[in-house]
């Protein structure tokens, strides 16, 4: 077989490998929506999807793997909001455009932070949050760099969890200035201030 030939074999699987990773993590967010991680199986993501049960694990080992990569991209999404409120001086507009973004995806958000998943998820915002904070530039704040990450994201994903599961929860605008006031200006004030 010539390499042309390889190639123009190999291009329908990579079509359906890059349409079959998406399919399952959005069946994923949808089954979310609808109940808890822990009762989901890999079953209701295949056929939610439309993928066949074999496929599932030539991409996945397991529904926890698919949940790390769903939990990734949408922490990277929030990340992409919530590390600039860090570098800014008007915190509180940067956390109301954070609250008004989960209050808008409050089903997803919801079912990722009070679900079945909501300790990979914040294992994951903190392993992505790291990471970013180690490419970004540095701010001043008393609390050491590591500490200071895993605080703002550890208390935001509580503060966050909580707010999602009221019967009555307050307004985003609340929302932003509890978490102003609570996670981000204890961590960027200085000790003496």
């Amino acid at each position: 077989m010539t390499e042309k030939q390889r190639l123009s074999a190999e291009a329908p699987r990579e079509k359906r490998v890059t349409r079959t990773r998406p399919a399952l993590q959005n069946a994923l967010l949808s089954l979310l929506e609808e109940q808890s991680f822990d009762q989901l199986t890999i079953r209701d993501v295949t056929a939610r999807a439309g993928i066949s049960y074999a496929t599932f694990f030539r991409h996945y080992p397991d529904k926890e793997a698919l949940l790390h990569e769903v939990a990734a991209r949408e922490i990277r999404k929030l990340l992409g909001m919530t590390l600039p409120i860090l570098y800014t001086v008007d915190s509180r507009s940067s956390t109301k455009a954070l609250c008004a973004y989960v209050w808008q995806h409050r089903k997803l958000w919801s079912a990722l932070l009070t679900g079945g998943a909501a300790a990979t998820l914040k294992e994951e915002f903190v392993r992505e949050a790291r990471r970013h904070a180690a490419e970004s530039l540095k701010f001043e704040s008393w609390l050491p760099g590591d500490l200071n990450v895993v605080f703002s994201v550890s208390a935001s994903v509580e503060v966050l969890s909580w707010w999602l599961s009221q019967a009555d929860p307050p307004s985003v605008t609340e929302m932003a200035e509890i978490i102003d006031k609570l996670v981000l200006l204890p961590s960027i004030s200085e000790r003496d201030a």
